[in-house]
């Protein structure tokens, strides 16, 4: 009928949809061409990531399987890029770069869409918006997530001193083992020949049976720990295996033939004052306070308000109505607000008393260790040059005394046994200097292994 009101009908229905079509689909294909922009890189993105790509060229995957005649610091080198916590602590550092592109970054902006129908369709509005922080808000908070990144970096380079120590820390014992069973070896010599000897003494009567029982029980024990020695290689075997970060499964590694050491070129002085510069867990406490300082700068910006900018368009007017839309949040807790700064503060004051604490233990730590080269040290110059002379001249003047029948057969297995433990504890002083070197070098010193796959900021002169 003339003048009858004109239904929303399903004719006209599918006629709206494919207009909606027609104007969705430049939309869309807007929005698909937003999607392939990029950012502003913040202060210091692009040198992190470039950071990032000289470490990662250095850290090799699938490396070929440790060489026959490998050195101890080729298995360093082996280590630090095989390792599975050294690969973690990479990958946590190339997190926490590309949490700096997050933090810089803008929201995505929002593609609207809004209609009005009743019994009849009497609005259609597509449109666009976008949120922008506050100013500031998006560089201190990028700043923060750089200098998260750079104390992720120290972690790395931690893990990697705290893989080569681990390497030297399971050598040398393994090592020195290989020692152990060559004494043992040598004296197992000797008591035959005193076996040989209390026999040839009992039978022209100046000795007893029971010093030839002497001579064989002495004997039958040391075969018990030499026996016990060789089993023990297997425990120290599985452990450099680990520290190399093999897997229990893969080949044995070939064990170095030779311990390598270079003498201290620095005193203790110079060490533990280039320690307190280049320890990578004091380096990370530092990029920590950084950090803290920068969310500090994050929590000051939050009284700031954030806007959204977009419009609409109607395009059921004729003509086309535009609607231009903006709107502000009000930061007005200022409770919260106080929290928020509050709480930075107090992480700041926690990273410098983190920072403080672990001064202290450097110090310790160093300490200790410088003692334990000291004392062993001493120990050795005492063992090599008085005690294991004057305990083989004293096994030499004790047989010669037991033939003529001026001494029982007691002094001469005593004096066998003084040099046994002598050359026993040479052995034990060697290996504790080794691994005290090696934790004052690497751990406490932070001074890393040759070749390793660091910044130049981490490789100090030495």
């Amino acid at each position: 009928m003339p003048g009858a009101r004109k239904t929303f009908s399903a004719r006209r229905f599918l006629r709206l949809m494919n207009r909606i079509r027609q104007l969705i689909l430049p939309g869309l294909a807007a929005a698909l061409l937003a999607a392939g922009c990029r950012g502003l890189p913040a202060t210091g993105e692009k040198s992190a990531r470039h950071d990032l790509t000289e470490v990662g060229g250095q850290l090799q995957t699938n490396l070929p399987t440790p060489a026959p005649n490998m050195t101890l610091a080729d298995a360093v080198g082996f280590a630090v890029r095989n390792h599975p916590q050294v690969t973690a602590a990479y990958a946590d550092w190339a997190a926490a770069i590309e949490n700096i592109t997050i933090a810089r970054s803008l929201p995505d902006p929002k593609l609207t869409f809004e209609l009005y129908v009743g019994d009849i369709l009497t609005s259609l509005m597509p449109g666009v918006e976008a949120d922008f922080p506050g100013p500031g808000k998006l560089s201190a908070r990028a700043a923060a997530a750089s200098a998260e990144s750079q104390a992720k970096y120290f972690q790395f380079a931690t893990a990697v001193q705290q893989t080569a120590f681990e390497v030297e820390k399971s050598f040398y014992p393994l090592h020195y083992l290989d020692a152990k069973l060559q004494v043992n070896h040598q004296t197992l010599a000797l008591l035959a020949s005193l076996e040989t000897l209390a026999r040839a003494q009992n039978e022209v009567g100046r000795g007893t049976l029971q010093d030839v029982l002497r001579a064989q029980i002495e004997q039958e024990q040391l075969k018990t720990e030499t026996a016990n020695l060789k089993d023990s290689r297997r425990v120290l075997l599985a452990k450099f295996k680990a520290a190399l970060g093999l897997q229990g499964d893969q080949p044995d590694p070939p064990v170095p033939a030779g311990a390598e050491f270079t003498e201290a070129k620095t005193s203790d002085e110079e060490l533990f004052a280039a320690a307190l510069k280049q320890n990578p867990r004091l380096q990370e406490l530092k990029s920590e306070i950084k950090a803290a300082e920068a969310s500090i700068r994050v929590a000051q910006k939050e009284k700031v308000p954030d806007f959204t900018a977009g419009g609409r368009v109607d395009v059921k007017a004729n003509p086309l109505v535009w609607n231009p839309q903006f709107s502000m949040t009000l930061p007005i807790w200022r409770d919260k607000l106080a929290a928020e700064l509050a709480a930075a503060q107090a992480g700041k004051r926690a990273a410098e008393a983190r920072l403080s604490a672990e001064q202290i233990k450097l110090a310790i730590d160093f300490a200790e260790q410088a003692y334990l080269i000291r004392e062993a040290d001493r120990g050795l110059t005492l063992l090599r040059e008085r005690l294991l002379p004057r305990a083989r001249q004293s096994l030499e003047v004790s047989r010669a005394a037991y033939r003529s029948g001026q001494v029982d057969f007691l002094n001469v297995i005593d004096a066998e046994r003084s040099l046994l433990n002598f050359q026993l504890d040479e052995i034990a002083m060697q290996i504790q200097r080794e691994v005290a070197r090696a934790e004052l070098a690497l751990l406490v010193g932070g001074v890393p292994p040759e070749n390793a796959p660091l910044l130049e900021i981490s490789k100090p002169a030495r």
